[in-house]
């Protein structure tokens, strides 16, 4: 990415990532890690309900379909929309890592338009990690994973612990996503984002 600050550039003392043993299996679909998410969740009507696959090693890839409701000028995607679906796959690398983490910092290359109708396929993949600090990069091609570029980002995550959420959340939400009995959607709804 062209541009990107001091603040995205790991250390020089940052490790590889490594992919956790119970991380899901490549080409897995990852799922919706909370229904009301904007990004991910099936229970938003005007939703990007991004689609995440595991891939190997610290990868991901996602895709979505631009809707009218995406629109930000006549027949094209909203950039802050795009930069939704950047943040939210480059969140769900975090479940590979098995780790709690939220946005620190999200720098965003818009490189062309991407009409309504397009389906905007995403890759990312997990670049170093030093201490609570996870960065990351993603690309999003317009029709596949062969198309032409249209946006990019790199990223920081840091990890927190659950109480990040439990502590800032509406009460109503919070209790119900831990009274989920699935313990694993119960986990996940507590994954990526501020």
């Amino acid at each position: 990415m062209s541009g990107t600050s001091a603040a995205l550039t790991p250390p020089a003392d940052a490790a590889a990532p490594v992919r956790h043993p119970d991380a899901p299996a490549p080409r897995e679909l990852l799922g919706a890690h909370y229904g009301q998410c904007f990004g991910c969740g099936d229970e938003q009507a005007h939703g990007l309900h991004l689609a995440a696959r595991a891939g190997e090693g610290v990868r991901i890839t996602a895709e979505f379909t631009v809707r009218p409701a995406h629109q930000g000028a006549p027949g094209l995607a909203h950039g802050g929309v795009l930069a939704t679906a950047l943040d939210e796959t480059l969140g769900s690398l975090n479940w590979l890592l098995r780790t709690i983490a939220v946005t620190g910092r999200l720098e965003t290359d818009f490189v062309r338009p991407v009409p309504v109708g397009a389906v905007l396929f995403l890759e990312a993949e997990v670049t170093a990690v030093a201490g609570r600090k996870i960065y990351s990069t993603a690309t999003g091609r317009i029709g596949g994973p062969d198309g032409p570029v249209a946006v990019r980002a790199d990223a920081l995550f840091i990890e927190v612990k659950v109480e990040h959420f439990t502590s800032n959340g509406r009460p109503e939400e919070i209790r119900a996503a831990m009274d989920d009995p699935d313990q694993v959607r119960r986990a996940r709804a507590f994954e990526v984002n501020p």
